[in-house]
């Protein structure tokens, strides 16, 4: 669809995942204020890495939700659960995922997450069409990139996205629409992508 795909981040450099100062470079408090979590809902985290945003969303959830960590290295699986054992987390699962599908069961997601990571998927579009499977009608995917359209987002453009070719890549799925674009980060965008409910 016209877009160079990434490299994927190995799990050597996880230390960049959980640098002290990504909070105030990357305002991920905002980001996980504007998912609006509510309790026992059930969220996957696509390409969860260490786990900085797991347990984040998982206290929002609470005892009755649980957070789905999927990964395709389990390199980075088994550090994010030592990070949660750390924190007495215990409502975030692992799933070893592959390129092309993040093993989750058909209809058992509320809200998918993906912060930085879908441009480095080698498969996108095989992606997209599992995930679609694993949400819930009405579930939706909340996709986290840097703005391309932005020139003060200094980094190389492969690892950015604008919000067009984001909308192009996702909506080729059938029964998946944009919502919304939540612009509150100060590098990043938030779309919001929404599947279709069951007919009536």
């Amino acid at each position: 669809m016209g877009r160079e795909i990434a490299h994927v981040m190995g799990h050597q450099a996880a230390g960049w995942l959980e640098r002290p100062d990504r909070e105030t470079e990357e305002r991920t408090d905002l980001l996980v204020e504007a998912m609006q979590l509510k309790p026992k809902e059930v969220v996957a985290d696509i390409g969860a890495g260490s786990g900085y945003f797991c347990w984040r969303m998982a206290k929002l959830v609470g005892s009755e939700g649980r957070i789905l960590a999927v990964d395709i290295q389990q390199e980075m699986l088994d550090l994010l659960q030592r990070n949660m054992a750390k924190r007495q987390i215990t409502n975030v699962e692992s799933v070893l995922g592959a390129t092309d599908d993040p093993k989750l069961p058909p209809a058992s997601v509320d809200t998918i997450l993906m912060v930085d990571v879908y441009h480095e998927f080698d498969q996108p579009y095989e992606m997209l069409r599992a995930m679609h499977k694993a949400l819930k009608p009405g579930g939706r995917i909340v996709l986290v990139e840097f703005r391309a359209e932005d020139p003060a987002v200094n980094i190389k453009r492969v690892h950015k996205m604008s919000q067009e070719q984001a909308k192009k890549e996702f909506t080729a799925i059938d029964g998946l629409n944009w919502e919304r674009t939540i612009d509150v980060l100060p590098q990043q965008h938030i779309l919001i992508f929404r599947k279709k409910s069951a007919a009536k």
